[in-house]
């Protein structure tokens, strides 16, 4: 008989864990406890989480309501899991958001329970958008970023993550997003002679595909002109709009959803990360009701039922959307960091500040100056990230709720690292 090994430390991480694992790999730290922005390690040393689940806690950790209402929920027997079927925590959930998010915007959207993750939500659009028009191609942009399942895959612009798999990737034609040929080349309107011109190749699209604001792309923002030109694009082309709100959503650019006050109302969006608002697994489609065409059980998957979500995400967004105030609250912030990062980018030659609402960050056109300013903030008790196509850009995702006390203090350390990271690698 083998005997058992006794771990210690982290040991087991790299004895048992895969080699896959990303984050774990920029923050050799093993966390135990969070709150709020906060967040602490097995050995009680406290951190400021300015990376929140990577966009899925913009309400921060385990909100007190939240737990609340989940641990009653526990407690009393309510269904943990229940496929599709009818219960009453989804019957709740689907109320609150018709009453706090689709009604006051005027909007009226199906919505489609995909599974646990954003890559789910993606595929079933994708899936969809081809079944209404009988179309294959899609359109996606440069930078863009969709998922790591096969079909978001096909759309996501990563190098990195494409090469991950040997199966084809077919049916996406890549163009060009708002900027990427500068200020000059307008790439709305060269989408529009591509589609428009018989002979160039590109094959009519099922949809359009896009992040107004591209997360994991670099904080590359889509000016309100370029979608309305998008959305007309699609319109007179046949193709669906599909806005990924994956990240930027959920009030992470300002308002609930990305593309509001855009004059775009997409056929199609996605929404995953916060809208579960505690962190757990939940991802959902909102389909314009005359594009609701699947058969019964024609997109389906195990954990389209997730009741334990669904409690917490109807807290959130009675706690946090029944007013204004904490849109206001979300405003606020996002001058504030807005206003820090213009200051902190002065002390790295060349860098710029890139990005939306509580979704900005410093473009310091280096990977290696990145990632030496997240060691620095992270010996100090920050945790930000990276991201861009060559991890150039440091980005900030606090969560939404974070007081303006700890967003000065996260933002100091900030400050601080980078300028110590700069004199880190010129030495």
């Amino acid at each position: 008989m083998t005997e058992r090994r006794n771990s210690t430390g982290m040991d087991v991480f790299a004895r048992r864990e895969s080699r896959v694992r990303s984050y774990s790999r920029k923050y050799e730290i093993v966390f135990e406890g969070a709150r709020g922005t906060l967040v602490w390690d097995a050995e009680g040393r406290e951190y400021l989480d300015f990376l929140a689940g990577a966009g899925s806690l913009n309400y921060g950790h385990n909100d007190p309501d939240m737990a609340e209402a989940l641990i009653a929920h526990i407690r009393g027997g309510g269904i943990a899991q229940g496929l599709d079927l009818f219960t009453r925590p989804k019957m709740e959930f689907l109320e609150a958001f018709e009453g706090l998010v689709l009604e006051p915007r005027g909007m009226d959207y199906r919505i489609q329970f995909t599974g646990p993750t954003g890559t789910n939500a993606v595929e079933a659009a994708l899936k969809l958008a081809r079944k209404v028009t009988g179309r294959r191609n899609v359109i996606s942009f440069t930078n863009g970023f969709h998922g790591v399942s096969q079909g978001a895959l096909a759309a996501t612009g990563n190098r990195d993550n494409r090469m991950g798999t040997t199966l084809s990737l077919p049916d996406v034609t890549r163009m060009p997003y708002d900027g990427y040929h500068g200020a000059s080349i307008d790439t709305a309107e060269m989408l529009d002679r591509m589609l428009s011109d018989p002979s160039s190749g590109v094959d009519a699209p099922a949809a359009i595909l896009l992040e107004t604001v591209q997360g994991e792309g670099g904080l590359n923002v889509a000016s309100r002109p370029w979608l309305r030109r998008i959305a007309a694009t699609a319109q007179a082309h046949g193709a669906l709009l599909i806005v990924d709100d994956i990240q930027a959503g959920v009030g992470r650019t300002g308002s609930f959803f990305s593309f509001e006050g855009t004059g775009v109302t997409p056929d199609l969006v996605t929404l995953s990360k916060s809208i579960s608002g505690f962190g757990l697994p939940m991802s959902l489609l909102l389909i314009k009701p005359e594009w609701d065409i699947w058969k019964p059980g024609e997109h389906n998957g195990t954990f389209r039922g997730n009741a334990h979500a669904f409690v917490t995400a109807k807290v959130a967004l009675e706690k946090f959307w029944a007013d204004r105030s904490f849109q206001e609250d979300i405003e606020r912030s996002s001058a504030l960091v807005g206003q820090r990062l213009e200051r902190i980018a002065k002390l790295v030659p060349g860098a710029r500040v890139k990005g939306r609402g509580m979704m900005q960050g410093i473009d310091v056109r280096d990977g290696d100056v990145a990632a030496e300013i997240c060691r620095q903030s992270a010996r100090q008790g920050l945790i930000v990230e990276s991201a861009g196509p060559r991890d150039e850009v440091v980005k900030i995702l606090a969560p939404l709720t974070t007081s303006e006390q700890l967003l000065n203090r996260g933002l100091d350390i900030l400050e601080e690292s980078a300028a110590s990271g700069l004199h880190a690698i010129a030495v």
